[in-house]
C-alpha cells in the first residue's frame, strides 16, 4: 500500500503501449478519411469518432483507475468496442470497393508484425504503408494496427482483473488504511 495514501498512483496513460498504438490509429483515420472518402460523407464523422473514441477512453480509464477498477475496466473495454467498430468500417471499405483483406501469411502482414514489435514505434514507423497512395494498402495497414491494438486492450483488462483480485477496490484500501491508522494511534 502507498504511505502516502489508500489511492494508488493512477494515470500514466501515454506509457500504456495501448494508448500508442491507439494514438497512431486516430491519426491513421484522420489521414486515411481525409485522404479516401468524400469530406461530407457521414462514414468520415464516424470513422474520426470511433478512432478519438478509442484513444479518448484508454484516458479516461487510465485516470479512474486509483479510485474505481470497475470504471477502469469498463472504459477500456468501451475503448476495444470502439476500436471494433472502426475496424468494421475499414472492412466495410475494402469490402465495397473489391479490395481484399491481408491473411496472417501476407508478407505485407509479416512486415506490420515486425514493426509492431519495436517498443517505439510512432505514426512515423507506419507512414508509408498508412500514407500509401493505394488505399488497399493503406487500410490493410491501419487494420493491423486495430487488431494489434484490440489485443493490447484484451490483455490489459485481463490484467486489471488480476490486479483486483490481488489487491481489492478502493473500499477495501480505504478499510485497511483505516485500520492500519488506527494500529498507529
Amino acid at each position: 500500500m502507498d504511505p502516502e495514501g489508500f489511492i494508488p498512483r493512477h494515470g500514466g496513460y501515454r506509457n500504456l503501449l495501448s494508448y500508442r498504438k491507439a494514438e497512431i490509429i486516430y491519426d491513421a483515420t484522420v489521414y486515411f478519411t481525409g485522404r479516401f472518402f468524400d469530406r461530407r460523407d457521414r462514414t468520415v464523422d464516424q470513422m474520426v469518432q470511433a478512432a478519438r473514441s478509442g484513444k479518448q477512453n484508454i484516458i479516461e480509464g487510465s485516470m479512474a483507475s486509483g479510485t474505481s477498477k470497475e470504471s477502469e475496466v469498463k472504459l477500456t473495454n468501451v475503448a476495444r468496442a470502439s476500436l471494433e467498430e472502426l475496424l468494421a468500417d475499414y472492412r466495410d471499405f475494402l469490402r465495397v470497393n473489391r479490395y481484399a483483406e491481408w491473411n496472417s501469411s501476407h508478407p505485407y502482414t509479416r512486415r506490420l508484425r515486425e514493426l509492431n514489435r519495436l517498443p517505439d514505434a510512432e505514426y512515423e514507423t507506419f507512414r508509408k504503408g498508412i500514407e500509401y497512395e493505394d488505399p488497399e494498402i493503406s487500410a490493410n495497414v491501419i487494420i493491423g494496427l486495430i487488431k494489434v491494438c484490440s489485443f493490447l486492450l484484451s490483455r490489459q483488462i485481463r490484467k486489471i482483473e488480476q490486479e483486483f483480485l490481488k489487491n481489492g477496490g478502493i473500499r477495501e484500501r480505504i478499510t485497511r488504511a483505516r485500520i492500519q491508522h488506527r494500529k498507529k494511534e
